[in-house]
């Protein structure tokens, strides 16, 4: 029997997109990293190109998350006080493509850090670390364009990946990231609709699409997550097909959900029947960025060190690289 050709000819690639500055770029980073580039859908290699490797991040916050489980807490022990020595340790001990460095502590409802305060930490941070970096706000728009004012000329020239911005508050952030050359993440509730808006309200205030990454919302395992694979689908198709507002690569805010959920952190004593929380945690993480890597997602942030480890291993076999 004659197997069918069932490829597709699209008529559009996903943007590349480098985030990080070597010295040459006017940068400090040892190394850039280029998402984007697709003219398949992921990993249908028989049919177009994937030209650059799905990346991960790993995630620090600038003050220590008591918020967050034990078992997440271990692998990072005495570190997670200090986001310089917590970055350090995720470079070279952990591996990540790109290190995330979220603002909590500017949040006005909790430390309520200056900008002026989460300026140096950025500025150690990039001092003692040589990975491109993403820097996340606190969640606050008001608060976070204060921080962005000052945060976002102080990176300049290493071209980081700065977020977010949405559709009621862009405008700020936008200017900053061309005024600086810096990347921008895109965030959307579930709606393509929303999400293209984003882009096209970016665009109007002179930023450019090829600069922006689409970030929607991003449940984890057992929330929500079949419908914004849809969505991420959807986005991506869009692009495949000519759409130019839907032609950005996408990622994904993994650790930030999985570890919300009472799969990846109640305690064994509390529910014997789900097995053993070391590994539980890190497994509902992975499983869940596998699931976005396969909808389109080009970064994951992430978490717990073993998630990324086997994130790492899977996008290794499906690109080729690794063992079947």
């Amino acid at each position: 029997m004659q197997i069918p050709d069932v490829s597709s000819n699209w008529e559009n690639e996903i943007s590349s997109i480098t985030i990080g500055a070597t010295e040459e770029e006017g940068g400090t980073r040892s190394r850039t990293i280029t998402i984007g580039g697709e003219t398949t859908m992921p990993y249908l290699h028989f049919e177009g190109s994937m030209p650059n490797r799905p990346v991960s991040a790993l995630e620090i916050w600038d003050v220590r998350p008591e918020s967050w489980p034990e078992i997440l807490k271990e692998p990072y022990g005495d570190v997670l006080g200090d986001p310089v020595e917590w970055a350090q340790k995720c470079e070279e001990d952990y591996e990540p493509d790109l290190l995330c460095l979220r603002l909590a502590g500017c949040d006005p409802y909790g430390e309520d850090r200056s900008p002026e305060q989460a300026t140096k930490i950025v500025e150690k941070v990039l001092d003692a670390t040589t990975l491109p970096l993403i820097i996340w706000g606190s969640g606050d728009e008001e608060k976070d364009n204060e921080v962005f004012t000052l945060v976002s000329p102080a990176a300049e020239g290493e071209n980081c990946l700065l977020g977010t911005i949405t559709e009621d508050n862009y405008r700020t952030l936008s200017a900053l990231g061309k005024a600086d050359d810096h990347k921008v993440i895109a965030e959307s509730p579930v709606d393509i609709n929303i999400a293209k808006q984003v882009n096209t309200l970016a665009l109007d205030v002179g930023y450019d699409l090829e600069d922006i990454v689409i970030f929607p919302n991003s449940p984890a395992l057992g929330y929500g997550i079949e419908y914004v694979y849809s969505i991420m689908e959807r986005t991506r198709l869009a692009g495949l097909k000519g759409d130019r507002l839907m032609a950005q690569p996408m990622m994904a805010n993994i650790g930030g959900e999985v570890w919300k959920t009472k799969e990846a952190k109640t305690p064994e004593d509390e529910t014997p029947n789900w097995g053993d929380l070391s590994k539980r945690g890190p497994a509902w993480e992975a499983t869940t960025a596998f699931t976005y890597l396969q909808s389109g997602a080009d970064l994951v942030v992430m978490r717990h060190p073993k998630a990324l480890e086997e994130v790492g291993r899977t996008v290794d076999r499906l690109m080729g690289d690794g063992e079947q």
